[in-house]
């Protein structure tokens, strides 16, 4: 302690009124009635260490006109209710290491420099609800046992709390955070309400034992925070940093015109992520989600390396950067069957020039072409009407047995049909050129009447 404590007792930690050696709680009644005399709105009010009870408390305040200036309570011991509605401080209020038994109801009080509640402690319930700090609010390595309210109220330069534990309920709805909000490595024992807020927010390394909702505008960053039950996030107009975050129960997170990093996360139940307008994610690195469901994001510069589930992944009305620009595509097939490009031609698409050529060849050295209709004999053809191409085939394996070219020995063909004599090629089942030429099929009974 940095100041001279009363004579009164060893074990009293209350600072000394001078001349008379001892706290304010231990003077004479006649000795307290001149102390109190002696404050005015706006001046400096000194009582750390000192031991407040209920009515001490009032007396103090109804002394300083309900505006005191610097005030000093490091350390304090508050033994009854503490209520400061209508209080304004003037100046900047310390209270480290306080200590409050019951109530500490801080409701329609305002402050208009900063406020220090490091380390201090509550016994009972905390309100801060409705109440206006125009400077910043810490409450780092503070323990409050019970629940805490904080919805409606303003910090103009923000709050932190680190490492505080907030063992009870705890709810920061509709509150305005200024320049943001600190909760790295704090713990929340039950359920926290975090819904509404205007303003970022860090959660680094927090536990949430219970349920969590929370809202940020701006930035959110949970990394590595670690979730018990149900974690909802939504983030608005900036990111959401969510990296190496674990949670147990189920995922909600909502983005608005925001971008989200989810690398390395464990997500064991259910997980959905949303987004509207140019909301997009930006990392699904070695994320471990059994189940994880995109919708509505901009997924062209996600990174997916490592993904421990990919057929848990369901992607809905998303973007990628294989997509044409301003394209939305709906995929609720597994992950894997889009993110790996293939070349195989589509259903019906002609074969390669190069399996082409290699059929042709395989024909002209007498062995079996790529297509086996080509390999048809020609018998087959008059009984089942082949396609053309099986006669051509043929047509030219008989040309170069005969020494002659294909169209050659077709047009001799058409000039013996024409005499009436048979064909040249009959004995090898050809049909006539004309007919190859056109490309269409032969009909038995067509072949039948012109060659009895």
């Amino acid at each position: 302690m940095d100041w001279v404590t009363c004579t009164h007792s060893a074990a009293c930690t209350g600072i000394v009124r001078r001349p008379y050696g001892l706290c304010l709680s231990h003077l004479h009644p006649d000795d307290l009635t001149a102390t109190l005399a002696e404050m005015a709105p706006g001046r400096l009010l000194d009582l750390r260490g000192t031991v407040l009870g209920g009515d001490l408390l009032t007396r103090v305040l109804d002394a300083t006109g309900r505006r005191p200036g610097r005030t000093r309570l490091d350390r304090v011991r508050f033994t009854g209710d503490v209520r400061l509605s209508g209080v304004t401080f003037a100046g900047d209020v310390s209270l480290d290491g306080a200590l409050f038994e019951r109530l500490a109801s801080f409701f329609g009080s305002r402050f208009e420099g900063n406020v220090s509640l490091s380390g201090a402690r509550f016994a009972r319930e905390l309100s801060f609800h409705g109440v206006e700090v125009r400077g910043r609010l810490s409450l780092d390595r503070a323990v409050m046992a019970r629940d805490a309210l904080f919805s409606q109220a303003g910090f103009g330069h923000g709050l932190s709390c680190e490492r505080a534990r907030f063992d009870g309920f705890a709810t920061f709805d509709g509150a305005r955070l200024g320049d943001g909000a600190t909760f790295r490595g704090t713990r929340f024992g039950r359920t926290l309400s975090f819904r509404k807020v205007r303003g970022g927010a860090l959660f680094e390394a927090a536990h949430f034992a219970a349920d969590a909702y929370l809202s940020a505008t701006g930035r959110l960053s949970a990394v590595r925070a670690r979730a018990d039950g149900i974690l909802d996030v939504t983030v608005s107009d900036g990111g959401a940093d969510l990296r190496r975050l674990a949670v147990a129960g189920a995922t909600t997170l909502r983005l608005a015109d925001a971008r989200a990093d989810l690398e390395g996360a464990v997500l064991r139940g259910p997980a959905t992520v949303t987004g509207r307008g140019g909301s997009a994610l930006t990392s699904l690195r070695e994320v471990d989600a059994p189940s994880l469901a995109l919708h509505g994001l901009d997924l062209s510069a996600c990174g997916f390396a490592g993904l421990v589930h990919p057929a848990g992944v369901r992607v809905e009305e998303c973007r990628f950067g294989m997509s044409a620009r301003g394209v939305r595509e709906g995929v609720r097939a597994p992950v894997m069957r889009w993110l790996t490009r293939r070349s195989a031609p589509a259903r019906g698409q002609a074969t390669r020039p190069d399996e082409r050529a290699t059929g042709t060849d395989d024909a002209r050295a007498g062995g079996s072409p790529a297509n086996t209709h080509r390999a048809t004999g020609t018998d087959d053809a008059r009984a089942g009407g082949l396609p053309s191409h099986t006669h051509r085939a043929a047509d030219t394996d008989d040309a170069r047995a005969g020494g002659l070219p294909a169209h050659t020995q077709r047009a001799a063909d058409t000039d013996d049909a024409r005499a009436g004599g048979s064909p040249a090629s009959t004995d090898r089942g050809t049909r006539p050129a004309r007919v190859a030429g056109r490309g269409a099929g032969v009909r038995a009974s067509e072949a039948g009447s012109r060659h009895p």
